[in-house]
C-alpha cells in the first residue's frame, strides 16, 4: 500500500491480511461469485479492499447479532456516528430518515452506528439506542452496536472510511454525525461533517444512486 499509508489503512491492511484463507480464496477466486471476481480484476484498489471486507466483514446489530457487510451489497450507503444526547440529534435522525424513506426502494441504506466517545453523548446501551431512535423518529433504517471511530480500537470499517476521506485536520471523527457516502462499489465519494444536515446532500446520493 505504499509506504506512506496511514494509520487507519495500515491497520485495515492487517485486518483483511490477518483473516488466512478467506485472503487465499480471494486470491484464488474460490468461493466467490463471477461477479465479484470480474471485479476484483478489473476494478481500482478501493474496489479490491471494498469487495473483500464483503466477504469477511462482520458488524453487529443493536441485539448483538453478527451481520456480514455483503448483505449491502450494491447499495449505496450512508455511514453515520449517532448520538442521543447531541445538540444535532433531532436535526439528523429527523432528516436521516425523510431521506431513508424517500430512496430505500431505490437501493440506499443507511449504517448508523452508536458511538460514546464524543463527551459521552450516547451512554446508554444499543438496543436503547434503536428504541430511542425507532420511537421518536420512525427510524427504519439499521442501528448497530456500539463502535469506537477513533483511537486504538477504531472499528474496521471506520479505519477503511478514515483512510480514504480525510476530514479538516485529519482523518480524525470530530464529532457526532459525521456522515461517509459510499458509492454500489464501494469508493468512499464524500464525508461530511456534524454541520451539514442530512438533507444538504440529497442530491450526492441522488447521483450514486443515478436517480439525478
Amino acid at each position: 500500500m505504499g509506504a506512506a499509508q496511514s494509520a487507519d489503512e495500515k491497520s485495515l491492511h492487517e485486518f483483511v491480511v490477518k483473516v488466512g484463507g478467506y485472503t487465499r480464496s480471494f486470491a484464488s477466486g474460490s468461493g466467490i461469485s463471477r461477479s465479484r471476481r470480474s471485479r476484483f480484476t478489473v476494478g481500482s484498489r478501493d474496489v479490491l479492499m471494498w469487495v473483500l471486507m464483503m466477504v469477511v466483514m462482520t458488524m453487529q446489530d443493536s441485539k448483538g447479532d453478527e451481520v456480514y457487510l455483503r448483505a449491502y451489497e450494491g447499495k449505496v450507503l450512508l455511514v453515520v456516528n449517532v448520538a442521543s444526547n447531541c445538540g444535532f440529534t433531532k436535526q439528523n435522525y429527523t432528516q436521516l430518515t425523510e431521506l431513508h424513506n424517500r430512496y430505500k426502494d431505490k437501493g440506499f441504506e443507511i449504517l448508523a452506528f452508536p458511538c460514546n466517545q464524543f463527551l459521552g453523548q450516547e451512554p446508554t446501551t444499543s438496543q436503547e439506542v434503536q428504541k430511542f431512535a425507532c420511537d421518536r423518529y420512525k427510524v427504519e433504517f439499521p442501528i448497530f452496536q456500539k463502535v469506537c471511530v477513533n483511537g486504538q480500537e477504531t472499528a474496521p470499517l471506520y479505519k477503511y472510511l478514515k483512510a480514504r476521506k480525510t476530514g479538516f485536520f485529519g482523518s480524525r471523527i470530530k464529532w457526532n454525525f459525521t456522515k461517509f457516502l459510499i458509492d454500489k462499489e464501494g469508493r468512499v465519494i464524500s464525508r461530511y461533517g456534524t454541520t451539514t444536515p442530512p438533507l444538504a446532500i440529497e442530491e450526492d446520493i441522488q447521483k450514486a444512486l443515478g436517480v439525478a
